[in-house]
């Protein structure tokens, strides 16, 4: 019987340029939506030319959130994102760095494999890096591979990266690459106008670096007019159909559907020479969004955290509450807490109002005690509450202190002398001195106690969930902790570590020490965050009614 010939990937390029933060991660998301809703297999990954291994070893402020895969990489944030818009799995091979990329050529050069050679950026820095680019297209699995070149076009760092993406255009055939430009039209309001001279310089440094673009993607405050488009067209040497408006949206996922009335699929489709006559399938896309921009309620759930002055050092977390919102017609308004400010004393006055409090991950001491603070009030008062990772573990020291009476009860993060150690470094983490890629990292699976909340929310018992933690729950205190009533529902089947801890009789109390909000995505929003939500709908709709009673009685 003849073997089923292996499926060729085509390759599409997203370059930026004008500046950084123009949506290239958004704008590659929503192509590769489009073509997965017209039955194609798509993929994407991200090139970012920093020099850093990973996003590991980056403080939040520096570069948001740090997205990890089941296969354990510590990954950009923008992964999340596709992540989220496919409902596909993305792994190492998805995020690459210049640090990776040196790391692996330096390498090779130590064990003498270029045979005495000069190793330079090119050919061997560029030869790394397409076959980087070219690695998940070589599977098999996917009809198109979708590469977002991280920073801006005449970035210093970056030139090797468009120098291996003009390499891989030049050596393929015809109709198999396609650059996609994302740039930026600035309307001035003393002129009155659009200004497309950004743009020109923009397309002018790609066409420096010999790559010409073949369709340019314009994000835009006002519409483009059509002379507009033509001018970009005949100054930057494209199609005017490849001049495709991207206006600012009011939320990210409704960007796939503005892109498909820009016709960007077909325009890619066509310049790639793809026959597809299949239509676009974004029925429950659409459904979702409708529940999303539509919702019959709202509540105001406090997201407690030590970076909250930069959203998207939470990005995962505020996505998944859009994600269970829409599941439950539910608007969630998140107000955001510094752990820093919180205290015992004004606990009341900063939470008392709010239907929900989650409280978040993090490392380090700083703001622990506002966390704890918060844990305390929230058990005390019946008001839901459900904490993520570090957020589990201040839940434990919380309830070592006031409830089974351990005043120093700690985290040896924290305090490494505490009398009673509740959260412990774990054993494969004591002979750690690296610190980049060395914590329990990825999916790792999770046996769950029957007839919990936590079997309540997941409907079955076997689980698998990533983590991202050097620290856990200390199995030595695990008798005293059940004894006086927070249980531990979820346990790692193979190292007997807990991994969900909960309070029967409160309304909805759940920690855990793994990362919920990595597996949240549109298709399929996480179960927790789902429940919690309904938690805190119900919550508030029960505060209302006592309220508007005691308004009728008075």
């Amino acid at each position: 019987m003849a073997s089923k010939a292996r499926k060729t990937a085509k390759y599409i390029f997203v370059t930026g340029g004008v500046t950084s933060s123009l949506g290239k991660g958004i704008i590659a998301s929503s192509l590769a939506k489009l073509l997965q809703a017209r039955g194609l297999s798509v993929t994407i990954q991200k090139f970012d030319p920093y020099l850093n291994i990973d996003p590991g070893t980056m403080n939040p402020y520096e570069h948001g959130e740090c997205y990890v895969t089941d296969d354990g990489a510590e990954t950009d944030l923008d992964l999340g994102h596709y992540e989220r818009f496919l409902n596909v799995r993305t792994s190492q091979a998805n995020n690459v760095t210049t640090g990776r990329i040196y790391h692996n050529v330096i390498t090779a050069e130590r064990r003498g494999d270029f045979l005495g050679k000069t190793v330079q950026v090119v050919p061997h820095i560029t030869d790394e890096l397409k076959r980087n680019m070219l690695l998940l297209g070589q599977t098999g699995d996917y009809d198109i591979v979708i590469t977002e070149i991280g920073g801006c076009v005449g970035d210093i760092e970056s030139l090797p990266f468009l120098e291996a993406v003009r390499q891989v255009k030049f050596e393929m055939e015809e109709h198999n690459t396609l650059v996609i430009h994302l740039t930026l039209i600035p309307y001035l309001n003393s002129a009155g106008e659009l200004k497309t001279k950004p743009t020109q310089h923009s397309v002018r440094m790609l066409q420096e670096a010999g790559i010409q673009p073949d369709i340019l993607v314009c994000r835009t405050e006002h519409p483009l007019p059509y002379d507009i488009r033509k001018k970009i067209a005949l100054f930057c040497n494209v199609q005017v159909n490849s001049v495709i408006e991207a206006m600012d949206a009011d939320t990210i996922y409704a960007v796939p559907l503005l892109m498909l009335k820009e016709r960007l699929d077909q325009r890619a489709l066509y310049m790639l020479d793809i026959y597809n006559d299949k239509d676009v399938d974004l029925d429950s896309w659409k459904t979702f969004l409708s529940r999303y921009k539509n919702p019959v309620d709202s509540i105001r759930i406090g997201l407690v955290g030590k970076y909250v002055e930069l959203h998207d050092a939470y990005k995962s977390i505020v996505e998944s509450f859009i994600h269970a919102g829409a599941a439950n017609e539910c608007k969630v308004n998140i107000e955001w807490i510094h752990s820093e400010s919180l205290t015992a004393e004004n606990a009341v006055e900063k939470l008392e109002s709010l239907d929900g409090v989650l409280v978040a991950p993090g490392f380090g001491e700083r703001g622990i005690e506002g966390k704890i603070a918060a844990i305390q009030y929230v058990r005390e008062n019946n008001i839901p509450f459900f904490g993520i990772c570090l957020g589990m573990q201040m839940a434990v020291i919380e309830y070592a202190r006031n409830v089974i009476g351990w005043d120093g009860a700690h985290s040896v993060e924290m305090d490494a002398n505490t009398d009673h150690p509740v959260i412990h470094l774990m054993k494969d983490q004591k002979d750690v001195s690296n610190k980049g890629g060395t914590m329990r990292l990825g999916a790792y699976p999770c046996k769950i106690k029957k007839d919990t909340l936590a079997s309540r929310i997941y409907g079955k018992t076997n689980i698998s969930e990533r983590h991202r933690h050097r620290y856990e729950f200390n199995n030595k205190y695990l008798k005293d902790f059940e004894e006086k009533g927070l249980v531990a529902t979820g346990i790692n089947p193979d190292n007997n570590l807990v991994e969900m801890v909960e309070l029967p009789g409160h309304p909805f109390y759940i920690g855990v020490q793994f990362h919920p909000e990595l597996k949240s995505t549109v298709m399929n929003p996480h179960p927790i965050f789902v429940n919690f939500v309904s938690a805190a709908l119900t919550y508030s709709l029960q505060k209302r009614s006592v309220e508007s009673l005691n308004t009728t009685i008075h």
